[in-house]
């Protein structure tokens, strides 16, 4: 793991603090979820709920997901069976890999790449096989279809998907999940699809899980949470949804990981889950306003700025502004302008792919972002 280090977000947040900088590089909201949400997770601690819940967690939550995911997208799932509840979605994400991925084994990913996909690629001595997402015409990143085909072969195992996509801001379409779906089915590859964004589409934007398609349920392990969906990135608690002989070796592995997560939280989720969907809906249209109100101010301060149809994220080239390596515009922004973001090159195994773009946050209040916003123009 020395290969890993520090991670970029930690380095930096830290450099956000020491020049007095408006982070606009971590996805985490700076406001709190729904108040009712927030009342019924106290409720629950002080109604004693302080004990190790279920190993796979409470029935309550993994019903409320499994009706959920019926209603949204028709997907049935048997909530005592097909649901694992684990610490966030990257708990989630390491013990379906530690326990589905062999020494030797190829794992194809889409970078940019989440930074713990590597990593923890890394600890099941997985080897990667990345395929890039460019941006299209319209700004859109997407991937070439042949260099997708390309990668899978006789050692493939896995493909990890994450849709909606940080940091890039796609979403995944039916056709392009469809050419996925019908390469696992041709090469016999396992799919763990990361789906934490998935009440965060803007446009019209669907998400579209990969285990609705023809022939996927059986070989999928779909991950979400909480964090994004209710703006509470600190419950990190999450659920892994599919066929009880995959989840089975999820199991086996987090149960020697962090066994379980917060059984008052699980409960608060149970009821937010059907309960807020209002909240739900209101947090979407908020967003996509916030992705609009920043993304005209980079536009203005001088970024060319890609779309973004989901997530918390946009992504910003920055030769027009005369730089030519993300790391060193994501280390010079915070001292001269007072705004941090997040190189992209980190997110790629070949840094080339990502070296002139980076990654902003938008999720913040509109006053933070027109703040950021005005600071970028007059420096810029």
């Amino acid at each position: 793991m020395r290969a890993y280090g520090e991670s970029i977000f930690a380095e930096m947040t830290q450099l956000a603090v020491a020049t007095e900088s408006i982070n606009l590089g971590q996805g985490f909201p700076d406001t709190d979820g729904p108040k009712a949400l927030r009342e019924a997770a106290a409720r629950h601690l002080t109604d004693g709920v302080n004990q190790y819940p279920p190993g796979d967690g409470h029935l309550e939550l993994r019903a409320s997901v499994a009706a959920e995911r019926a209603a949204r997208y028709g997907q049935r799932l048997d909530p005592a069976t097909e649901i694992y509840v684990t610490v966030g979605a990257t708990a989630g994400i390491a013990a379906s890999v530690l326990g589905l991925v062999e020494p030797g084994d190829e794992v194809v990913v889409f970078e940019p790449m989440y930074d713990s996909y590597p990593a923890v690629i890394s600890l099941a001595g997985g080897v990667r096989r990345p395929v890039a997402l460019r941006p299209d015409a319209t700004g859109r990143f997407t991937f070439d279809p042949d260099e997708l085909r390309s990668t899978f072969g006789p050692r493939t195992r896995m493909v990890l998907l994450n849709s909606p996509h940080n940091p890039t801001g796609t979403v995944f379409t039916r056709e392009e999940l469809s050419l996925v779906a019908e390469l696992c089915q041709r090469h016999d590859v396992i799919a763990v699809t990361d789906e934490v964004y998935e009440y965060l589409t803007y446009d019209d934007e669907p998400h579209v899980p990969l285990a609705t398609l023809s022939g996927m349920a059986e070989r999928t392990l779909s991950i979400s949470s909480a964090g994004k969906t209710f703006a509470v990135t600190g419950w990190k608690t999450g659920w892994v949804m599919g066929p009880s002989p995959l989840l089975r070796a999820v199991r086996t592995v987090n149960q020697f990981l962090t066994f379980s997560a917060n059984g008052a939280l699980q409960l608060a989720l149970a009821e937010g889950l059907t309960g807020e969907a209002d909240w739900i809906k209101a947090q979407n249209s908020a967003l996509a306003d916030k992705r609009d109100r920043l993304s005209a101010g980079l536009a203005d301060a001088g970024f060319t700025v890609q779309r973004s149809s989901g997530t918390y994220f946009v992504m910003a080239d920055i030769r027009p502004l005369g730089y030519r390596d993300g790391i060193e515009a994501a280390r010079d922004l915070p001292r001269r302008s007072r705004v941090a973001c997040v190189p992209a090159q980190v997110l790629y195994d070949n840094t080339e792919e990502g070296r002139h773009l980076v990654r902003f946050a938008f999720c913040k209040r509109d006053e933070v972002l027109d703040e950021a916003v005005r600071r970028l123009g007059a420096t810029l």
